[in-house]
């Protein structure tokens, strides 16, 4: 008879992964809990309405919603919803009773006027930003005032303000500064926080793309290997994909901000150098084959 087979033995194989895969399954998970908590914190602060001015009955509210922030320009455009309450309005709030006009900080590029009963229509403004340089991106960061006084009929009447922000690249932070009868908010403005960790992801990865190539072109060179292909065509790959994922940057950084000085240039610099490196070290080990293969 045939002796019965042996047992099969218990397979090593998948008990030396659980060294590796407990800790690469820790690390997901540490990842992913902090960014759904820096997610939640940006929610968090695009929701967030500040309200600042007056709480009469008689009054008029404004809401004030940040929109864009356009760094280059230097500017950012606020949409305003105007609503008279009490007996300054009528049908509900939708029109004034009397000629109102709304003024606004020296930042405001110009006052709103509304006539008197006739619909209100929200309107967009611009509002100048100043500190700061768009060259510092993604490090930059602005201030500026927003404010809002009501005169209606000819007379001064209390203002209530209600601001938020819809830019997901800006985090933004006001300061009341305010009396009875306005609304002020001093801001100042951040580049968020998941812009920030992008662009310094971006910069990690220059100089890691960076380091690859240089290791590569050392390995090459001190080898003699001669003219590979494959390799040079991975690095010219590299240097003309480096330019393209720089462009993926949000908010349109200009060339020469703090991204292209810390990474970008001296990561652009470095393949370049090491792409001409091989190219002349294999065409003079080839060369030299060519010359011992004819002698």
């Amino acid at each position: 008879m045939t002796p019965p087979p042996d047992p099969p033995r218990p397979s090593r194989f998948k008990a030396s992964l659980l060294p590796i895969l407990i800790p690469i399954a820790v690390l997901i998970v540490v990842a992913v809990g902090v960014g759904s908590w820096l997610q939640y914190r940006e929610r968090q602060e695009i929701d967030t309405v500040h309200t600042v001015g007056s709480g009469a009955t008689d009054r008029v509210d404004v809401e004030a919603t940040v929109q864009r922030v356009d760094a280059a320009a230097r500017e950012l455009l606020l949409r305003v919803r105007v609503t008279p309450l009490g007996n300054l309005g009528e049908a509900g709030g939708t029109a004034p009773v009397a000629d109102l006009s709304l003024q606004t900080s020296t930042q405001t590029l110009g006052d709103l006027t509304f006539p008197a009963h006739e619909r209100l229509a929200t309107k967009d403004v611009k509002v100048a930003i100043t500190g700061g340089s768009i060259s510092d991106y993604p490090f930059d960061a602005y201030e500026t005032e927003i404010g809002f006084w009501a005169v209606l009929g000819g007379e001064q009447v209390p203002v209530r303000m209600r601001f938020s922000s819809n830019d997901t690249l800006f985090a933004v932070f006001p300061t009341p500064t305010t009396s009875a009868e306005e609304a002020v908010l001093a801001l100042d403005l951040t580049r968020s926080a998941s812009l920030l960790v992008f662009a310094v992801f971006m910069m990690v990865v220059m100089w890691a793309l960076a380091a690859s190539v240089l290791i590569g072109a050392w390995y090459l060179t001190t080898r003699k290997q001669g003219l590979l292909w494959p390799a040079l065509a991975w690095m010219a790959a590299t240097l003309f994909a480096l330019s393209a994922f720089r462009n993926t940057a949000p908010g349109t950084p200009p060339i020469g901000c703090v991204l292209d000085w810390f990474a970008f240039l001296w990561a652009e610099t470095v393949i370049a150098l090491c792409l001409i490196a091989v190219v002349l070290a294999g065409v003079r080990t080839a060369l030299t084959q060519d010359t011992a293969a004819r002698t």
